[in-house]
């Protein structure tokens, strides 16, 4: 695939989502956790039609990597071996290989990734090498399978507790073995229906940049207040707004780590017009103000 390579890049793609765990969650709620430090996710990701996406990592990754292709096509070279990859095709590369990969320019794909470790999951990567022969295989693509990343995304996204971090990757190696057990996966595997909060949480997401009142999240899913604050706080634990303003704190942190915006256009950015309330609200959340934590993440890096 020929590309002019200036217009390469790892990340920056319209209607992308992706997080990176920081490393001091990751030392305390993941490598210290003995419900998941033998499989827990690192980072995690969504790229639609990510023209010009490219990444080489001449000494490989520290963790292994998964990359589903439910769109387009790409390449990736793995020990000077070439493979394509189209839609329905996944990817695993096993932490420390040297390796390669890329968005096809005309056609490029969509992708959700991830990165994680755990001395669990290198075995089901050496089973799903054992059951292929190759990292490479094919899957039909099910709903099921996509739920589940965005449970994962979604759970982790809200916050870094140990409750959150355990759960996420808890449902981490049920969304792994559906790579290695592809065939067990049937609509009746996982229940796909998609309830009013759901609807109502992908409705927040979708108008992250807009200030949202109770009336606004009822007459979307067209269910009385009472109602839907009720069954929203017994199904999250927390009220519609209270859940809206972790969402938009949490989408704040992402432009924290992995932009220059100021942070009063962080605040423009998440739908609240008021710089030093959006200050407050974060630092109630996350228990550092935005100036801090931005500069504990970069140092982190």
């Amino acid at each position: 695939m020929n590309s002019d390579s200036t217009n390469f890049k790892k990340d920056g793609f319209d209607g992308q989502k992706k997080l990176v765990l920081p490393k001091s969650v990751i030392s305390k709620f993941c490598l210290n956790n003995s419900l998941i430090n033998k499989a827990f996710v690192t980072d995690i990701g969504y790229y639609p039609k990510a023209k010009y996406h490219y990444m080489e990592r001449p000494k490989g990754a520290q963790q292994n990597v998964l990359i589903y292709c439910v769109e387009g096509r790409g390449e990736i070279i793995i020990e000077q071996k070439a493979s394509v990859i189209t839609a329905g095709n996944f990817f695993l590369i096993p932490n420390g290989k040297p390796h390669t990969y890329r968005a096809d320019p005309e056609n490029p794909w969509t992708i959700y990734w991830c990165h994680f470790s755990g001395e669990q999951t290198d075995r089901i990567i050496q089973q799903i090498n054992d059951k292929y022969g190759a990292f490479k295989a094919g899957v039909s693509y099910n709903d099921a399978r996509i739920d589940l990343f965005e449970k994962i995304f979604n759970t982790l996204e809200i916050d870094y507790s140990f409750e959150s971090v355990s759960y996420a990757n808890l449902i981490f190696i049920q969304f792994l073995s559906l790579f290695l057990f592809a065939e067990k996966l049937n609509p009746s595997f996982i229940d796909n229906d998609v309830d009013l909060i759901q609807k109502s949480i992908k409705f927040m997401e979708k108008n992250m940049d807009k200030s949202l009142t109770i009336n606004d999240l009822t007459n979307h899913i067209n269910v009385s207040p009472s109602h839907y604050s009720s069954v929203f706080k017994k199904k999250t634990g927390f009220s519609p707004i209270e859940y809206l303003n972790r969402l938009k704190i949490h989408k704040a942190c992402y432009y924290l780590q992995f932009t220059n915006l100021r942070i009063k256009e962080i605040a423009y950015k998440v739908g609240i017009d008021d710089q030093y309330y959006f200050s407050r609200l974060f630092n109630k959340t996350m228990e550092f103000s935005p100036s801090v934590y931005r500069e504990q993440n970069l140092s982190l890096k």
